[in-house]
């Protein structure tokens, strides 16, 4: 028993490692080219769909492609109804997997480890060894069902463990529920529907299951792959990336009670079409072994998501709506005054997590935004009660750069390509010029403070230059902080002239204030505060350049 018990879960253990090896590398190898993809994804459903399949085939994991598309909704950088497209399209993409495990590649287990170990150690371009862990971890990924498959053989014909998987019969209502609750449990605990429906076949092709409850446990598992969604959502303050979330489980959940209803006509359905492909009967039995039913199982797998995702698609408004109400209602607007939430599973992720950081630094850019305006109007209102509020919200922005930049810390120390090292610096450069937006801020609240404590006023005209330049630099925060979910060709051109304009508007402003001060129409004390505003005004459209030509990828 203990035997059984190590090699089962050992086995599991190899191919949830070779399946993690197998995703990163692949997401290395062509993490630009799927970034590209799914910023180009057009709002035509369908198409989405396509691409969400064909994005998911090429990581080898719908989980990943959903965590990236919470950080794509996150960020701004694609719509609600754009990403619940793209994950309908990745529960398809995700049976692909399945697929591969069923053509049963074990004896090129061994020979792609060999392979895969020479590559990811001894090449000597990145590439390569990207190239090694995909090849590695499809070796493991094979190693590990056969050690799994040896680990059972030992128990199909013991009466204690025939006795337990004889209770998952989906013949019976609770049979049926049972195997669904099973496979959606392991789920959840591996974090990977692609492993448990490993083990369902491994299973099966021992002789341990048959078909039906094999078939029960694979819905089950869908159901369960959807908890990486949910869990990618915590701590975020961005409805529309619980909304994704929330589509993605009710795609799943509805698609298996309807399926769980027509279940055996289902089962029936599937059984005919993989006989039609030429497919023997899934009971065929050779050295003691299934060898037909993991066809099967693959192929019900690919039906039940092809059939379910088709559904949808049609029916993708109501999805949506349904999605709205079943999610957090918008919050008030100091809600967004939350600290980041990075976690471990992004990092998994180059391209999530790198999506993760800039939504969050959008976020950073658009408190920074609040408190500028805050801060402006009461250098007119004089409102010294209402000024406070800026020393919260100018923490808030020193505690997010924090944190954003510990954590495009560790994304980079966990090995990025040449192209997303590059994106790191450009993030690392954005947030620290924002918290320098933010030091300016306080500069400007500190020197109003002090002119509504002295009561000094500035003159009509002076107050006029005020308007106007610091309404300059709020249209240059709005424009960066729109270039970086927009993609405008006239981005860094209009960011130059907001530039130039702020510089050449505070030269001219700066002469005026001298001839005023000549002519006795402004004092020494007004005159001190006024040019420290100007300056501050002036510094914020450095810092903003400096963010456009990151958010351009120039620096």
């Amino acid at each position: 028993m203990g035997s059984v018990l190590i090699q089962t879960l050992g086995g599991l253990g190899l191919f949830i490692l070779g399946m993690k090896m197998m995703t990163e590398g692949l997401q290395m190898t062509a993490g630009k080219r799927i970034k590209t993809i799914l910023g180009a994804v057009s709002s035509n459903r369908f198409t989405g769909c396509l691409t969400g399949a064909g994005i998911t085939a090429m990581v080898q994991s719908s989980s990943a492609t959903t965590v990236m598309l919470i950080g794509f909704v996150s960020a701004g950088l694609m719509t609600l109804q754009q990403a619940v497209g793209v994950i309908l399209g990745a529960n398809v993409g995700t049976t692909v997997t399945a697929q591969l495990i069923a053509f049963e590649l074990t004896a090129l287990a061994l020979p792609a480890i060999t392979i895969g170990v020479g590559l990811k150690f001894f090449a000597q371009k990145k590439k390569a060894r990207y190239l090694g862990d995909v090849i590695l971890g499809f070796g493991l990924l094979f190693y590990g069902m056969t050690v799994m498959k040896y680990g059972l053989a030992p128990i199909k014909s013991d009466p204690m463990f025939i006795g337990f998987f004889t209770k998952f019969d989906p013949s019976s209502a609770g049979g049926l529920l049972l195997c669904v609750l099973v496979g959606a449990t392991l789920t959840i605990l591996v974090q990977s529907s692609s492993a448990t429906i490993g083990l369902t076949m491994t299973l099966a092709s021992q002789g341990l299951l048959a078909f039906p409850a094999a078939m029960a446990l694979v819905l089950g598992e869908n159901i369960g792959t959807t908890i990486t969604a949910e869990l990618a959502t915590i701590g975020s303050t961005n409805i529309n990336a619980h909304r994704a979330a929330r589509a993605h489980t009710m795609f799943n959940v509805i698609g298996v009670t309807l399926m769980l209803l027509l279940f055996p006509f289902f089962v029936k359905l599937v059984e005919l079409v993989t006989v039609s492909m030429g497919a023997g009967p899934a009971g065929e039995v050779i050295d003691g072994d299934y060898v037909n039913i993991s066809r099967y199982i693959a192929n019900g797998h690919t039906m039940f998501n092809v059939i379910n995702a088709t559904v949808f698609l049609i029916f993708l408004p109501l999805l949506i709506k349904v999605a709205v109400f079943l999610s957090p209602r918008e919050t008030e607007p100091e809600a967004f005054l939350t600290l980041p939430n990075f976690e471990d599973r992004f990092t998994d992720s180059p391209i999530a997590a790198l999506t993760k950081a800039r939504s969050e630094i959008i976020r950073m850019a658009n408190v920074a935004i609040v408190t500028y305006k805050s801060v402006i109007k009461r250098i007119k209102d004089r409102d010294h009660k209402k000024l406070g509020k800026w020393q919260r919200y100018e923490d808030h922005i020193d505690n997010m750069q924090k944190e954003i930049t510990a954590f495009l810390t560790k994304i980079y120390q966990s090995g990025v390509s040449e192209s997303e090292a590059k994106e790191v610096s450009s993030l690392m450069r954005m947030t620290n010029n924002l918290e320098r937006i933010g030091d300016s801020v306080e500069n400007i609240a500190q020197a109003t403070g002090e002119l509504i404590e002295n009561n000094l006023h500035f003159s009509e005209t002076a107050m006029d230059d005020l308007d106007n330049i610091s309404g300059e630099a709020l249209m240059f925060l709005h424009h960066i902080t729109d270039g970086m979910t927009k993609h405008d060709e006239n981005f860094i051109d209009m960011a130059d002239s907001y530039e130039n304009n702020i510089d050449a508007m505070r030269e001219k402003m700066r002469q005026n204030h001298v001839a005023r001060l000549r002519s006795g129409d402004c004092s020494i004390d007004q005159g001190l505060v006024y040019i420290d505003l100007l300056s501050n005004f002036e510094k914020i459209g450095d810092y903003c350049f400096n963010v456009a030509e990151a958010v351009a990828g120039l620096k």
